[in-house]
């Protein structure tokens, strides 16, 4: 038995079970201050048996084991989180931790639209945009984690929009995550048309991202999920028409149409990314 925390900017979500056709329970708990989350999370945990345990979380994290704030989040944009150490939910038992698009890039090759590739990428698409490369069956990792969400990309000729990225300002994730269509088009994410050019311009610069990632991490297939993209098939056009595009058959052995997918598991890859990571964990 396993269990996973998919540790979000707005909620959490705890699991309990061995994968995504074996869920024996799940609780969301709103994410507020550290102290108040982690609590409500730990008293959870401690009502489940299991046998490891996996946190998939927003970012940026410290992975290197042998650094002394390893689990900890790095700085982040989120007030009071900055230097939050993660580790303290794992008590007697194995544990995995990763960024929580990384965890859903695993689950989606365990259980999803990546099974049997050695080589892929998970793009979320949300309050942030997010990239988990695999390759070679293995997470890409470095330095760090891979941030790729915040790459510098080509605009669309003539786009003035300067992007919301507090960090970069019109970098992928200033310029296609929820906050920037909203932004972009000036209403409410759900109240904008399938028709608005917001969603050609998000389109475009995600299909700038995945034109780097294929060209780098050499993906055989790129999944594209997350609140934003799941359920706006216009955004998935737009991304396939302006990387074929952009591409031009270089270095491109797929149809944009089968290189870029929705993932397998759908709205299920992120809770099943920490389900994924226990499951290394217990290996």
């Amino acid at each position: 038995m396993l269990a996973g925390v998919e540790l979000g900017g707005t909620k959490c979500i705890c699991t309990l079970g061995t994968g995504p056709d074996d869920v024996r329970a799940q609780v969301a708990i709103p994410t507020t201050s550290p102290e108040a989350t982690l609590a409500a999370i730990a008293a959870v945990l401690e009502r489940w048996n299991f046998q490891a345990l996996g946190i998939a979380s927003f970012g940026p994290l410290d992975l290197d084991r042998a650094s002394a704030k390893f689990g900890s989040i790095l700085s982040t944009p989120k007030p009071g989180w900055s230097g939050t150490d993660l580790t303290s939910l794992a008590k007697d038992v194995p544990f995995a931790i990763d960024t929580d698009v990384n965890g859903a890039a695993i689950a989606e090759g365990l259980w999803g639209g990546a099974q049997g590739l050695d080589s892929w990428a998970y793009i979320t698409i949300g309050t942030g945009v997010g990239v988990g490369s695999v390759s070679a069956g293995q997470i890409l990792r470095g330095a760090g984690h891979s941030e790729a969400g915040h790459q510098r990309v080509p605009k669309l000729a003539g786009d003035c929009f300067e992007g919301c990225c507090v960090y970069h300002g019109d970098c992928v994730e200033g310029l296609a995550s929820g906050p920037a269509i909203a932004a972009r088009a000036g209403k409410d994410g759900r109240e904008i048309a399938p028709d608005d050019d917001a969603w050609n311009h998000a389109g475009h610069a995600i299909a700038m991202l995945c034109h780097n990632l294929v060209l780098t991490t050499l993906p055989r297939r790129i999944l594209i999920g997350g609140g934003v993209a799941i359920g706006q098939p216009q955004l998935l056009t737009a991304i396939r028409y302006h990387l074929g595009k952009s591409l031009a058959g270089y270095g491109q052995t797929e149809r944009a149409e089968d290189l870029i997918v929705l993932p397998g598991l759908g709205e299920r890859a992120g809770p099943c990314g920490s389900l994924a990571l226990a499951s290394r964990a217990a290996d």
